[in-house]
């Protein structure tokens, strides 16, 4: 079978031929259906050698959906043919977190080499995958894996770091997206429909900002200096209630860190390089600042459910498996609107 593979570090991925995999007891064979590419796989394909410890050859997709091919030995909860989405932060399964299906923050998964796929396991840019439990694949229903895809980190990402702040974001407040990417312009569709607050989109480029208006940003500025006045005045002089930084450069987390007001929050979900200092003379008194990573299953249920009123959708471009890597060229240029996906 084809697979989209990150085979030599300070190499673009390169599509080559691999054997179908066959499921151990278990585990579900998935015939992949559509496989979302992201800024994390840039990410990690850019580390040095000394750094890189995802393993090679690496299939890339930890964004996956696919038909049930195959179950393995005692591999039970889903049906040959069903059509379902992958949730990826692997866990243990059995630790407190797990238990409470935060297999994001997994105790154990670190230490038992339990990686999620396209992230040191086998990912789903290929025709087939192997996914370790079938508690790992949320139905679709009805739902087009093409379009939705994404949603197992576009919107689930989001949606768990947004969660958190609702009880903030009331009517009259300010939330801010710092960077209107594949990530962001989902963040303002989840904004937009859990909350009342007023939505400002930040972004350096003209087209992201205008995607981040028409998928309902009520204001898209550019992310400067001169954004901090903007958003002020919108805001009637207070600031911002909630930042969300998609980026997290040191750019963008020194620019939230001056719009917000006391008892904002700053929530840093891009994975940069830049920090928040606190302490007591850096941030307004009550300012909370923390750095999510992905989600529960129950959320990715939830995100699903809110694709499934219309509520939220994945701007998309699709691609065949051959031209996969050029998803991560056009990514690397910023020259793709919202997520780019990859359909074997």
């Amino acid at each position: 079978m084809k697979a989209c593979q990150y085979v030599e570090i300070g190499r673009p991925p390169q599509v080559v031929e691999v054997d179908k995999p066959t499921p151990g007891p278990g585990e579900v064979l998935l015939r992949v259906t559509a496989s979302g590419a992201c800024h994390s796989d840039e990410f990690i394909m850019s580390l040095p050698e000394s750094r890189y410890v995802y393993g090679l050859p690496l299939t890339l997709g930890h964004e996956g959906a696919g038909v049930v091919a195959e179950l393995g030995e005692g591999a039970t909860g889903v049906e040959i043919g069903e059509s379902v989405a992958v949730y990826g932060p692997w866990g243990c399964g059995v630790c407190h977190a797990c238990a409470q299906g935060k297999e994001n923050y997994c105790r154990y998964a670190a230490e038992r080499g339990i990686r999620p796929p396209g992230l040191g396991a086998p990912g789903s840019m290929a025709e087939y995958m192997i996914v370790d439990s079938p508690r790992h694949l949320v139905p679709l229903g009805d739902l087009d894996p093409v379009a939705t895809v994404a949603l197992t980190d576009a919107g689930l990402t989001p949606y768990h770091a947004i969660k958190p702040t609702l009880p903030k974001l009331l009517p009259g407040t300010v939330a801010v997206v710092i960077g209107a990417g594949g990530l962001g312009h989902m963040g303002v569709q989840i904004l937009k429909a859990l909350t009342a607050a007023t939505v400002i989109a930040l972004d350096p480029k003209e087209p992201a900002r205008q995607l981040a208006l028409d998928v309902g940003a009520d204001h898209a500025l550019p992310s400067d200096e001169s954004s901090i006045e903007q958003i002020r005045s919108l805001s009637g002089g207070r600031g911002a209630t909630a930042v969300f930084d998609f980026v997290g450069i040191e750019t963008t987390t020194a620019l939230a860190a001056r719009m917000v007001h006391p008892e904002s929050d700053i929530v840093v979900v891009g994975v940069g390089a830049g920090a928040v200092p606190v302490g007591f003379f850096t941030l307004p008194f009550e300012v909370r600042v923390w750095a999510p990573y992905w989600g529960s299953r129950s959320e990715l249920e939830e995100v699903l459910e809110l694709a499934r009123s219309g509520a939220i959708h994945v701007e998309t471009e699709t691609f065949g498996l051959d031209d996969a890597p050029t998803v991560y060229e056009r990514m690397h240029a910023g020259t793709i609107r919202g997520r780019g996906i990859v359909v074997p």
